[in-house]
């Protein structure tokens, strides 16, 4: 595990730079669970000029689209750097979804019943055997499950189930609620939001960021976080493209509806995944498609979830369509996140390209983009998930 990714050190004493903190003032661009979380970590630290630019509305794009998983070890082998910053920031679910209830009224449906990965081909079997040896060695909680025992833990999965893990640690949260009590935070909390207003361009002197334009409108500011998601390369920086790739990846989802829940659990496989949600609905997704930023839901993805939602519980097989969407991911080219500043580039820090795990690693990025704006010391994490590990192109940032 990485050290000290719970309890970050924001490295300052807080009587002798409060008032500094509070005359600072901190720009957000995007307003997704990413630049959100952002904003409710710096005011809950201290900063009172906070101001939060949103193309669209916040929360409404690939927060909105994602299904909440919090499953660091169902979609990992259970090492590594990525997988060590995923479980830090699931652990910091239970207090967040405590804080924000207090805070706001919303309870964001944190659900810790675990997640259950089912095994149903002879492939299926050799990746379930490889992940329990991988995750039982570097002592992680996970359970092996009998077909028998899968069945009797969920009695609607079907019966032609081999085999399945349980990882107890995997949770799920409902994305929607969550970026409501977020947006109800900032507002509530004096954080000023300017939805529908794009951001055409940042304001560079002197190979500084001193705020954007956006809307027609000049928003100054003495630091900027770019939290844009699958648009972040959109963005210029003074009059050239800003040095970062980040792709849209487009991931199409359905969702079924019963009368009661039929599951307890998350239940996922190789092929895809199924979220049930305490009102009845039934998630299904997703896929994973370069499209551009065309969202559209197509005939072909909506037959190959329905099959494989079938294929974890025929029992279902009767039941329609209830909804369909899709969002957009934000991809690098290693599918890992962009977190710190630009090299050359002072008064600009990324938070950008979460991929498939935005929902998931809000709360941590909120921390470390607060502890970097704050100390303004650098940080082995920014090391390992900065733009750093890519080739950038040059920067020009006289304007």
């Amino acid at each position: 595990m990485f050290p000290g990714l719970i309890a970050i050190n924001y490295n300052y004493s807080w009587l002798s730079r409060k008032l500094w903190f509070m005359d600072r003032h901190i720009l957000i661009i995007g307003g997704g669970v990413i630049g959100l979380s952002i904003a409710r970590e710096l005011h809950k630290i201290g900063v009172r000029q906070i101001t939060l630019i949103e193309k669209g509305v916040c929360g409404g794009e690939a927060s909105w689209a994602a299904a909440g998983m919090l499953g660091p070890q169902a979609d990992s082998p259970g090492t590594g750097a990525f997988f060590d910053l995923c479980c830090a920031s699931r652990d910091l679910f239970p207090a967040l979804a405590s804080e924000l209830l207090d805070e706001t009224g919303i309870d964001i449906d944190l659900d810790r019943a675990g997640t259950l990965y089912l095994a149903f081909t002879d492939a299926d079997m050799l990746e379930i055997a490889e992940r329990y040896n991988a995750h039982r060695n570097a002592g992680l909680a996970i359970e092996y499950l009998s077909a028998d025992k899968t069945r009797r833990t969920e009695p609607f999965v079907s019966p032609d189930v081999r085999e399945s893990l349980f990882f107890a640690d995997d949770w799920q949260v409902d994305n929607r609620k969550l970026c409501a009590a977020l947006t109800s935070y900032a507002l509530s909390n004096g954080i000023t939001i300017r939805e529908n207003t794009t951001v055409e361009s940042l304001l560079v002197e002197d190979g500084r960021v001193t705020g954007v334009e956006a809307g027609g409108e000049r928003f100054d500011a003495d630091s900027t976080v770019i939290a844009t998601g699958a648009w972040t390369s959109l963005i210029k920086l003074g009059e050239v493209a800003l040095p970062v790739i980040v792709e849209p990846v487009r991931g199409q989802m359905i969702a079924f509806h019963t009368a009661k829940r039929l599951f307890q659990r998350v239940i996922q496989s190789s092929r895809g995944y199924l979220v049930p949600r305490t009102d009845g609905r039934i998630l299904v997704g997703s896929t994973t498609e370069k499209a551009g930023f065309e969202k559209t839901v197509t005939n072909a993805a909506e037959k190959n979830l329905t099959e494989m939602a079938y294929e974890v519980a025929p029992s279902i097989s009767g039941l329609q369509i209830a909804d369909s969407w899709s969002g957009l991911r934000p991809f690098a080219a290693d599918a890992l996140p962009l977190l710190g500043p630009i090299d050359g580039v002072d008064g600009l820090v990324l938070a950008t390209a979460h991929y498939r795990n935005g929902i998931l690693l809000a709360p941590i990025t909120a921390r470390l983009i607060a502890a970097k704006l704050i100390s303004g010391a650098g940080s082995e994490y920014f090391d390992t998930f900065g733009t750093g590990r890519f080739r950038l192109r040059s920067v020009v940032t006289n304007r």
